[in-house]
This record gives C-alpha cells, structure tokens and sequence, in this order.
C-alpha cells in the first residue's frame, strides 16, 4: 500500500503518521458555528437564494397548495418525497417555483394517468439523488478552492455565496444534458430483458445482469489513521477509477458506499471484464490498496435506483472471501464463461458462504484471448 505520492497534477498525500493522535473520533465536537452570521453572509445567501429560487421566500405552504390547485395532503408527501423539513402552518418556505412544480405534478397525473403514488416516486427519485449530488458539487467547489486559491475552509465556503450564482446557468444546463442523456440510455438499456421473460415462474426477478463489487483492503484501519485531506483523496481516487473502469468496460456503478462500489452489467462478459480490469488497475495504482472483487450473473429486482435479490446478496458475500488481487464468481457463473478464452477458470475449494452454505468459489483470471482489454490509459 502506497498513498505517500500522487498521480501527475494531483496533490501529494503523505504517509499516515502512526503515531499520531487520533483525531477522527467517532463522537463529533457538541458545537458547530453556522459560517454565514454576518450581516454581509445573510445578505449573500438572500442573493444566492433568490437567483436559486428565482425570488425569496415568500408563502405559507398552504398558500402553494390552494394556488396550484392540489390537496395540502398530497403536497405535503411530495415536499416529505422531495427531503423537504416539517413544516408549521405559518411557515414562509415556499415560492412560486414550488407552486409551478406542483402544476406540473399535477398536470404528468391527470394528462398521462400517471398515479399519485407513482408522481410521488418520482419526486422521492429527485430528492435523494439530487441532495447527494448538489453535496457532492458543494464539497468539490469547496475543496479546489483551498487547493487552488491556497485558502482555508471556512473562507472557500464563504466565498461559495458569490462563485454560485455565476456558476448556477452553467451547471444547470450540464445537468439537463446529462439528465437527458441517461434517461436515453436508461430506456435501452432496461428493455434488455430475457426473450422468454413472458414465460417465466411468477417468482422469478425479471432482469438478468452481471453484478459486482469491489472494496479497498484494510480501508478501515486506513482510515483511522488519515487526516481529512489523505482521506479525502482516498476515497475520490477509488471512486474515480473504479468509475473510469466501469464506464469503458461498459457497465455503471450502482452506488458507492465508502470503501466499495456495487456496479451492473448487461453481459457476463463484461462483469468478468470490468472485475479484472478493477483488480489488476487498482493494484498497479500506487496510490489505493489493493481491492477484493467478486462478480455473479443472474437475476435481479431492479427499485428506486437500486437493486435487489439473490445475485447481489451472492456477489456481496464473495467478496469477503477474494484475496486482494483476485477476482472471484460463483459456479454457475463460472460455467456460463467456460468457454470464453479471455477468462480461466480455477476452483478454490469449499467453503461456507454467508446465507448460502457450501459453495466452492471460483478464481478468474485473465486468459489468453483477453490481450489490450484490460487496458485503461488514465492520462
């Protein structure tokens, strides 16, 4: 494991001092001071939250609801959908965007039968994704501006309050673009479905996908020893290569949860491809810990932007049993890439797998048909 030296343009990170205090405690300091007190900061944030919201806030929640025409019962599960905070009567939280958003709510149920609890999905779909990604954009503005401006923290997070509003047109088209194009993709790819799917058992999950994961070593012990900065860059490193990684070989992260990443594929093919371009590329980088990964094909329950059932409960529970640098898939899987030259197959021996018993894992290595696939140029 290194992390004492970074990639060309990225900052250093030193060496962990083992040594050192432990200052990541898991219970928080009991105060944290709001940054923006100051009559310039409030002055900032009105300004930010009227070009944000196109005028300041000005109505009750029932005003929004009687104006676009909706029941307060049903705009209150949107506002719950979308992660906004409980409200009192007399509360001024609102604007005449939200009562435009409930139009079109109501417009997507009455003009195209789309049910309440569907409208009330999709709104939940918005909040979630949309809370991590505005956080993420935060985090990210606000650590290049310590980076590249050589200021602090808490002065990069007031200076935030002006950079926003020029950045907001922008950023704004980039995210109808991307919204755009992933729900093109999205479509074609979700009608990949098994010819005989008409005929299946009732019981069985309606989609076939390859599914992976793949976790840092000894991430928690790392970190305990880290400091926010060497962390930080960690985990955006891990995640931007497995992110690169995935994304050539031609299948999507599902989700990132810390030190690992659940990701999808249309193909086995291609969830044998991406394991061992994750394995091998993640090991030659001197700057991550070695990665466990694990892959299974089968069915799957695809909800709410997640996924659900046996196979991905298999795939998690073989991780825990590849050793760092070695990918590893069941027996079924294993046999349905039998004959694919570009992956050799070697059993591993019985052993109990969490929730499913004896299963004997299988080690995937790269064959000789695989050649320059398992090459990534990151520059």
């Amino acid at each position: 494991m290194h992390v004492e030296s970074a990639a060309a343009g990225e900052n250093p990170t030193p060496e962990p001092n083992p040594d050192a205090p432990r200052r990541n405690r898991r219970t928080p300091d009991p105060v944290q001071d709001n940054l923006y007190h100051s009559a310039e900061d409030k002055q900032a944030v009105r300004h930010l939250e009227h070009v944000l919201l196109g005028e300041n806030l000005n109505r009750t929640r029932g005003q929004v609801a009687e104006e676009a025409g909706v029941s307060l019962i049903q705009a209150r599960r949107i506002w719950r959908s979308l992660g906004f905070p409980k409200l009192k009567t007399d509360d001024i939280f609102f604007t005449a965007a939200d009562v435009e958003a409930l139009k079109d709510l109501k417009h997507i149920s009455e003009s195209h039968g789309v049910s309440p609890e569907c409208s009330v999905s999709l709104t939940r779909s918005v909040g979630q994704l949309m809370d991590r990604m505005v956080a993420w954009q935060i985090e990210a503005l606000v650590e290049d501006m310590t980076a590249t401006r050589g200021i602090s923290d808490s002065k990069a997070r007031h200076e935030l309050l002006e950079l926003l509003p020029e950045l907001m047109d922008d950023l704004e088209r980039v995210l109808t673009y991307g919204y755009r194009r992933m729900m093109n993709a999205a479509v074609l790819r979700l009608a990949l479905r098994d010819e005989n799917s008409e005929n299946l058992d009732p019981t069985d999950l309606p989609l076939v996908r390859g599914v992976g994961f793949a976790d840092m070593v000894s991430y928690t012990t790392l970190s305990r020893r880290m400091n926010e900065k060497t962390l930080s860059f960690l985990v955006k490193r891990f995640e931007e290569r497995c992110a690169e990684i995935v994304a050539v070989g031609g299948g999507r992260i599902i989700k990132t949860i810390g030190d690992e990443i659940l990701f999808l594929t249309e193909t086995p093919e291609a969830a044998a491809r991406i394991s061992l371009m994750l394995s091998q590329l993640i090991s030659e980088d001197p700057d991550l810990p070695e990665a466990r990964v694990s892959f299974v094909w089968g069915r799957i329950l695809p909800k709410l932007g997640d996924i659900y059932g046996p196979t991905v409960n298999l795939a998690s529970r073989l991780v825990a049993h590849a050793t760092p640098g070695v990918v590893i898939t069941d027996e079924a899987t294993a046999e349905v890439l039998d004959n694919d030259d570009r992956f050799k197959m070697t059993p591993m021996g019985a052993r109990e797998v969490r929730g499913f018993g004896d299963m004997t894992p299988v080690a995937v290595t790269p064959g000789a048909g695989i050649g320059h696939e398992l090459e990534i140029d990151f520059e």
